[in-house]
């Protein structure tokens, strides 16, 4: 599955009154682990800020003044989010600034045309009932660093997105394994409670021979013996047999 972790900045906290977006962040996931592809752009919003909202994100006028507008980046923007799952914060915020940048402009349609969407204030509501949902609180809860947002950057927060995310959903995550002839499967990953998206990245493959794979075996006979029973000898054989370890 292609997901893309996203975040925009914007001039003021309503799109309705005509405020801009002013950099859009995103991290590219497969199957769940970043692939290093990212976009980010700064944009020139052609209007002021709201007061609040500057010194949120430490950017301004005069350094956005020489940066493209929206309309500049809109396809390479569309085509890098193109028939992906968007992972974001507070999904409403967002696509309402994104589809209002997009009704500016002729034929585009709306993001939600192009892609699916998994808020991940929703997910945390969900599993955190009557508690702080917020970013930098996920951050604590999940034990996700945080350290460097001083301010909101779009893709640093991306990039911090992506950690809680995955920690978020943990279990749900696969880990890669491959055989002697170095053809990788997947199976259900369990220990990747928090876990951060770049560690995930650098998780080694696990190659098994065929010798560790008959160690193995008469590992598992010797102790079916001693015991008059083994329980991972019984699973293994079930899922050979092709029968849910659960049933």
């Amino acid at each position: 599955m292609r997901q893309v972790v996203l975040d925009t900045e914007t001039t003021g906290l309503e799109w309705k009154s005509g405020n801009r977006v002013v950099e859009i962040g995103c991290v590219e996931l497969l199957e769940r682990r970043p692939t290093g592809r990212t976009f980010q752009r700064y944009l020139n919003p052609d209007r002021d800020f709201e007061p609040g909202a500057q010194e949120v994100t430490g950017l301004s006028r005069e350094f956005l003044a020489d940066k493209p507008g929206f309309a500049e980046v809109a396809d390479e923007f569309l085509a890098f989010i193109e028939g992906a799952e968007l992972i974001i914060h507070n999904a409403a915020f967002d696509l309402g600034f994104l589809d209002a940048e997009l009704a500016r402009l002729e034929g585009r349609g709306k993001v939600l045309d192009r892609c699916t969407v998994e808020d991940t204030l929703l997910l945390a509501r969900e599993r955190y009932p009557g508690q702080r949902n917020s970013l930098d609180a996920l951050c604590k809860r999940l034990g996700v660093d945080n350290s460097q947002r001083q301010l909101h950057g779009a893709l640093l927060d991306a990039q911090i997105l992506a950690d809680v995310y995955i920690a978020l959903t943990s279990g749900q995550g696969e880990i890669t394994f491959a055989d002697a002839s170095g053809s990788a499967t997947t199976a259900t990953e369990a220990a990747t409670i928090g876990m951060s998206a770049a560690d995930a990245a650098r998780r080694p493959r696990v190659r098994v021979t065929p010798e560790d794979a008959a160690a193995h075996a008469r590992r598992l006979a010797l102790l079916a013996k001693k015991s008059g029973r083994c329980l991972w000898q019984e699973s293994e054989a079930r899922a050979g047999a092709g029968v849910d370890a659960g049933d």
